[in-house]
Order: C-alpha cells, then sequence, then structure tokens
C-alpha cells in the first residue's frame, strides 16, 4: 500500500481520465474531490460506491481509496493540511476549525460515498471550486487569504452534512439515541456533561438504565465510545500538529501523556511513536486481528 504525501500545505488540480491508473493508495492529507462528469465506483477501505457527475466526497487522511471509471470522468481535487488553516492571513480561530475537523475524521466511516444534503450546499460548493481554480491559476497578494476563508465555509458545510447523516442514520432506529450522539460528540472534551448521570438527566432516562440503554443502541459502552472518539482526534493531532504529547493528553483530558500512550496502543496495537513513524500500521494491525 502507497501512502502519497504532499509537502504543499495546499493544491487544487483538474483531471480527465477514462481509466484510473493510479494503485489504490492513502494520503497524508484531507482531499475533496469534485466529479463534474462520468461515472463509476469509488473504493474506500475495500468498499465500493457508485459515483456519477456532481458527486462530492470528503477523504480523510489514512482512508484507502482509488476509483473505478466506467465512463470517462472529470475530477477536481482539492488537496491540503491542517498546517493551511495555521496561517494568520485570514482565518483567526484555527483551534475551533481544527477540533471540527477532528470530529468529521472521528465519524466519517460511519457515512460514506457522497455526504451533500441539499442541491443548495452542492451548488455552493461546486461554484466555490471553480473560484477558488480561478483564483489560483490568478494568484496575488490576497489570493491566500480568500482561499482559505472559501475553504473554511467549505469544510463548515462538510462537517454538518456529515453530522445531519450520522445522526439521521441513528435517528431510524432511536431517535433520542441520535440526539445523544450529537450531544457527545458536541461537547466530545468537557468531561462532566458526558457523565452518565449528566446525560441520563439531560435525557430524561433513568441512571440505572443509561449505560445498558447507551451499549444496546452503540454496540459499545459509553466509556468505549468517548475513549474511541478521543483516540480518533489524537491520530489526527499526532500526525498533523506540532504539540507535543503531553499538550494533547491535555487537550483531550487524559490523565497525562502517559495515559494517552498506553490508550494508544491499546486500542490500536501499536505505539505512538511506531504510527507517526508509519501511520499506516494502524491498518495494517486491524487486518491481521
Amino acid at each position: 500500500m502507497i501512502i502519497e504525501s504532499t509537502n504543499q500545505l495546499f493544491e487544487i488540480s483538474t483531471e480527465e481520465l477514462s481509466v484510473w491508473e493510479k494503485r489504490p493508495h492513502k494520503q497524508n492529507f484531507f482531499e475533496i474531490v469534485y466529479i463534474e462528469k462520468g461515472s463509476g465506483l469509488q473504493c474506500v477501505n475495500e468498499h465500493e460506491f457508485e459515483y456519477h457527475g456532481g458527486n462530492i466526497f470528503l477523504l480523510p487522511p489514512l482512508d484507502c481509496h482509488s476509483f473505478i471509471i466506467k465512463q470517462t470522468s472529470i475530477f477536481h481535487f482539492i488537496r491540503f493540511t491542517d498546517h493551511f488553516f495555521m496561517s494568520d492571513s485570514g482565518f483567526t480561530d484555527y483551534k475551533i476549525w481544527f477540533d471540527q475537523m477532528a470530529h468529521i475524521l472521528a465519524n466519517y466511516n460511519k457515512i460514506p460515498g457522497d455526504i451533500i444534503s441539499t442541491p443548495r450546499e452542492r451548488d455552493y460548493i461546486v461554484n466555490s471550486i471553480n473560484f477558488i481554480q480561478n483564483e489560483y491559476s490568478n494568484i496575488d497578494s490576497y489570493s491566500n487569504s480568500i482561499i482559505m476563508e472559501i475553504m473554511a465555509s467549505i469544510v463548515n458545510i462538510l462537517a454538518r452534512s456529515i453530522e445531519k447523516k450520522y445522526i439521521e442514520q441513528n435517528d431510524q432506529l432511536d431517535k433520542r439515541f441520535g440526539e445523544i450522539l450529537r450531544f457527545i460528540n458536541s461537547n466530545i472534551l468537557e468531561n462532566d456533561k458526558l457523565r452518565v448521570s449528566s446525560l441520563a438527566e439531560n435525557f430524561n432516562i433513568s441512571k440505572t438504565y443509561f449505560s445498558e440503554y447507551f451499549k444496546k443502541q452503540a454496540g459499545i459502552s459509553l466509556a468505549e465510545y468517548i475513549l474511541n472518539s478521543k483516540l480518533k482526534i489524537a491520530e489526527t493531532k499526532i500526525l498533523h500538529t506540532k504539540l507535543s504529547l503531553k499538550e494533547i493528553a491535555y487537550q483531550l483530558n487524559f490523565t497525562d501523556s502517559s495515559h494517552l500512550s498506553k490508550a494508544f496502543k491499546k486500542k490500536n496495537g501499536v505505539t505512538i511513536k511506531m504510527f507517526k513513524a508509519n501511520p499506516h500500521s494502524i491498518y495494517q494491525t486491524n487486518l491481521n486481528q
């Protein structure tokens, strides 16, 4: 498996392809793919989904992906790392944005394929991509700030669509459980709000029954769900920020860096050091389990 990387903070390209000649690969950057025309299959983590003209996908780092082209397709690729948003040229709330992106990564695999909720949102993103391409081709001293702000709005729309579809899937089973997940995901770093007693009271469920109810709906315990979500955020921060383990542990409410390291290894089967050296190691370990 190839892990594709980019040293650039941001790049955009357009390709018309009748055959996807690249091998399935992973990458260390985020990628938005807009398919202007054509049809075929999108392959993500060994699962296949039909695509057609107008589809928009978000591919997080470390997802294995490729395309099987059935009809000649025009792809627009926007590749970027979180460091693009660390610039001082216009984006003023990096931490909030990055935590939102980490939340997307924590939940995205539950809702593969095209994620745009409404024609209005799709039109906005398509028009924004076209505008970014023009700005990128005629770059000047204002361009980075303009592109950054447009990208931030696109990411916010994607985050909203992902969360909406994720919650709707759980609403089909139990509307109240969907709201519980929304609340947990929105307050993942606020321990007091995520205690069983607090959640039970907030959603009018018996304190003695809440843990059993959550596990029945989610398939895992509340504590495991919260821990897995935090560790997924930790993966992103480890790879894409210069924060120390101590700082990441503090942000995610682990006792200390040792606590984070032990939890990370127990869940993923590799140490944080091994993961940083080879992000693909988690995927390899999971295949062997």
